[in-house]
């Protein structure tokens, strides 16, 4: 397949606002775990509500399809946007269990809708060949966006503080979600989505995928950096260095996922995911390495990508039958969104 999708309008809004986005979120989370540590004094307990909290407003993401009643999706997603950078910009003035809740939960709204509206504009602007490439070409986007923040952070801390990093990098996504509010990508050649919500018992097989998913990320985000920055010392410098490596390695690696999803299919790319977390939650139990602990954190974050499989099996299932796509409610845990149709059936 050629590049023509790149030159279409949404693929440039949606890029344009992964890259604030991804500032933003990127910054946080490169940032946060030394800020709670250092400035905050918090424990791994205080860590652990902070990350659970952030999970609310993924759950309370199956309410877009409310808000989209109200308001078109492209717009909810660059408010979204804005939403995100406004928590991060504020977390460095709120050093306390309590203010960090609240920043956490401000960020993950934006962040959770955003996630929502991006997977779901993708999967109706972008056919079933094409979807997997925007996807993988997006993450690498994002990944390539991390190596950037990982390389101002590195530079900003021995001039700034944390508050002024926060707001710098909460800054970039809010005037990201600015620009995107004056465009319009929107088109009226696609069908009309029909807005509401839809259960059946035999695609429980799709939901079982997408809560482990959810699951196991949890666990990536709340305590494998944390792990690293309480028990092996990371500083600031070196979590940066250890993004920085992670990022370069997905912004090779998400394309070839992509097109491994096309080649191999959903099942195998899965199979692979789940066979290397096995041995990378193993490592993360056993190692007292703090070098190896690392480079478990770049396996884990590789092979977390290998979920765009989930949704390309939503979206390829049913073109492929020649059913229409037919976003009824996303339900989002962490990275992963939750869409039914009338027409799905299981991956056989």
């Amino acid at each position: 397949m050629n590049d023509s999708y790149k030159r279409r309008t949404m693929y440039v809004f949606l890029l344009v606002l992964v890259v604030g986005a991804q500032v933003g979120f990127q910054g946080w989370r490169t940032l946060l775990n030394n800020f709670a540590v250092e400035v905050g004094g918090l424990s791994g307990l205080d860590i652990g509500v902070v990350q659970s909290v952030r999970e609310i407003p993924g759950f309370l993401a199956l309410l877009a399809i409310y808000v989209i009643m109200i308001m078109r999706e492209h717009r909810l997603a660059a408010v979204s946007v804005c939403v995100l950078g406004l928590g991060v910009t504020l977390t460095g003035l709120l050093p306390s269990t309590g203010g960090l809740v609240f920043t956490t939960l401000l960020m993950s709204f934006g962040f959770h809708y955003f996630e929502t509206m991006n997977q779901s504009l993708t999967l109706q602007y972008f056919n079933h060949v094409e979807a997997p490439l925007v996807m993988g070409r997006l993450r690498s986007v994002s990944a390539l966006t991390n190596i950037v923040v990982g390389g101002a952070i590195y530079l900003l801390a021995k001039a700034m503080g944390y508050a002024e990093m926060f707001a710098v990098l909460g800054g970039v996504a809010v005037a990201a979600g600015l620009w995107a509010l004056t465009r319009d990508p929107s088109s009226v050649d696609i069908p009309v989505q029909r807005k509401k919500m839809v259960f059946r018992s035999r695609y429980w097989l799709y939901y079982a995928l997408t809560f482990l998913s959810g699951a196991r990320r949890q666990v990536f985000v709340a305590f494998a950096v944390f792990l690293l920055v309480k028990k092996f010392g990371y500083s600031v410098e070196q979590v940066t260095v250890l993004f920085v490596l992670n990022n370069v390695v997905n912004y090779f690696a998400n394309p070839l996922i992509g097109r491994a999803v096309n080649r191999y299919g959903e099942r195998m790319v899965l199979s692979v995911e789940y066979a290397g977390l096995f041995l990378v939650f193993t490592g993360y139990a056993l190692t007292e390495s703090a070098l190896l602990a690392g480079l478990l954190y770049v396996a884990d974050n590789v092979l977390f990508n290998f979920a765009m499989a989930i949704k390309t099996f939503y979206h390829k299932v049913i073109t492929v039958n020649k059913v229409y796509l037919k976003p009824l409610f996303s339900l989002k845990i962490d990275f992963i969104n939750f869409f039914c149709v009338d027409d799905m059936e299981l991956l056989r």
